[in-house]
């Protein structure tokens, strides 16, 4: 049998109840490292209850950015995911995958407590 090799890919959205703060820069500063915490946990909560759950690793955020929108000064999230990607099942279904986040963040309106940029998820 072979075994299973991982596979990533990117997610990224934007927080408009986050404002940006340059400690989100820094990997040692305690907001960082909080922010990223819960970061990690509700995607991977997010994730694991959906359609790649059985086969999902986890996720890593690995970086926030100031995003400026229409609102005002927004924190754009940019996390990696990974899963088992087995021999026999097909590739990743990132349309369907993309509508399944989009309904359990109602509409990629919410994510926790907090409030996401409809149009932001990639």
């Amino acid at each position: 049998a072979t075994a299973a090799a991982t596979e990533r890919f990117t997610v990224n959205f934007t927080i408009t109840n986050l404002p940006y703060h340059s400690d989100l820069e820094n990997p040692d500063a305690a907001k960082y490292k909080t922010t990223r915490r819960v970061m990690n946990t509700l995607l991977d909560r997010l994730l694991k209850d959906s359609s790649i759950g059985p086969t999902f690793l986890g996720c890593q955020t690995t970086a926030f950015r100031y995003g400026r929108e229409r609102q005002g000064d927004n924190t754009v999230v940019d996390a990696v995911c990974t899963y088992k990607k087995e021999p026999s099942t097909t590739a990743l279904d990132r349309v369907g995958l993309y509508r399944e986040v989009s309904n359990k963040t109602r509409g990629i309106k919410e994510l926790g407590p907090y409030s996401l940029d409809k149009d932001s998820l990639y």
